[in-house]
């Protein structure tokens, strides 16, 4: 299913210069993957100690493409520059649903949004990321299909930090969203279970 992730190729076409400037500096893959995480961290927390404040909300988005382009650096470092490595593949996928984790999980202490649905939706992500590497188990490639996968999952809750920071505080309207995110959270982990399968079937 279509997902924001097939723009992955044209994002780092824009980034490629500033990866060889970071190359030539001497900046690893795995020091950006690192870099990525603890601005994640930074941010979450800043959602969690403030919850529904205007600053974190509106700087969201600002982290979150901030972070997507540190994560397409740090792969074309890797791929790009001969920066591959055991560690380097531990990290990114734990870094990014740690990243998940601290940004998205603050959503939960927001008096007006039901925090076992923001609960479910990171479970459930976590969940899909986990399918997409245990597919490589089963010796198909790293799925990545839609309908909900990283780069949605940031689309989502970037535009519901600025809804709230806004002044939006329907209740309904952040179940109605967050209850049909739960259900393209599940739908992206059978998607990727079914890939993997078939996948291997044509092999």
């Amino acid at each position: 299913m279509p997902t924001i992730y097939q723009l992955k190729s044209r994002f780092q076409d824009l980034l490629r210069p500033i990866c060889k400037n970071l190359a030539s500096a001497g900046v690893t893959a795995n020091q950006v993957t690192l870099v990525a995480l603890a601005l994640s961290v930074a941010g979450g927390l800043a959602l969690w100690v403030f919850p529904g404040a205007f600053w974190p909300l509106v700087l969201l988005p600002v982290i979150l493409l901030i972070r997507m382009g540190l994560n397409a650096i740090d792969g074309m470092l890797a791929r790009e520059h001969d920066q591959k490595s055991d560690l380097g593949a531990i990290l990114n996928e734990l870094g990014d649903v740690l990243s998940d984790a601290a940004l998205y999980l603050p959503f939960a202490v927001v008096p007006f949004i039901a925090g076992e649905l923001i609960v479910g939706v990171v479970v459930l992500a976590i969940i899909g990321e986990m399918t997409g590497v245990i597919s490589v188990q089963i010796g198909a490639s790293r799925r990545y299909d839609g309908p909900f996968g990283k780069s949605d999952r940031a689309v989502l809750f970037g535009l519901c930090g600025l809804l709230i920071a806004a002044g939006v505080s329907t209740a309904v309207l952040f179940t109605v969203i967050f209850s049909i995110a739960l259900l393209l959270a599940a739908v992206t982990i059978l998607n990727r279970a079914r890939g993997a399968l078939k996948e291997i079937e044509r092999t």
